[in-house]
């Protein structure tokens, strides 16, 4: 992640007591009518917080829940596997190509299909990486994630707002 980017912003961020780690914390903040909701809306909040575990004032401090990324990258990835294309493009190398439609059109419903999950194709429980055989052919899908521009590594890979992911299926023999 860059040094500028705001890790409060990151999905799955939550503030915590600075001393004692707890969530249960308040902030001081200002409230603005909203018409159209008809309802209160936070308008501003301040530093200065409550920790109700420790009950004393304290420093927030934000944590990331790694377990509530994780699904949700993973949920977003079989998405994109799935046909879901919203910030999304999917690669099919030549190799492939060069096989000819009917081959393409099996690999693709293999790799909508894939679900063979384990510790060794997928340490980290993203459903980012799967190798199959189609027609006695290895083939390889791998999604990467990348800023909305295609010019750098996502800044949050769990955020589908900021995140194109591009889903590459290639040949063994490709990689």
């Amino acid at each position: 992640m860059g040094k500028d980017f705001d890790i409060s912003a990151q999905v799955g961020a939550y503030p915590a007591c600075g001393t004692c780690g707890g969530q249960c914390v308040r902030c001081d903040a200002w409230a603005a009518w909203d018409l159209q909701a008809r309802q209160w809306q936070v308008a501003e909040s301040f530093d200065s917080a409550y920790c109700l575990d420790c009950e004393a004032s304290c420093t927030l401090v934000w944590q990331i829940d790694d377990a509530f990324r994780q699904q949700r990258i993973r949920r977003l990835n079989d998405l994109v596997r799935h046909g879901d294309l919203n910030h999304a493009t999917v690669v099919v190398t030549e190799g492939v190509r060069a096989w000819g439609e009917t081959f393409l059109e099996k690999v693709a419903q293999a790799v909508i299909a894939f679900d063979i999950f384990t510790e060794d194709n997928d340490p980290h429980g993203e459903h980012d990486f799967g190798a199959l055989e189609v027609a006695d052919q290895k083939i390889f899908w791998k999604i990467d994630y990348f800023d909305l521009a295609l010019t750098h590594h996502s800044p949050d890979p769990a955020n589908r707002d900021v995140t194109h992911r591009v889903l590459t299926i290639m040949l063994a023999s490709e990689y």
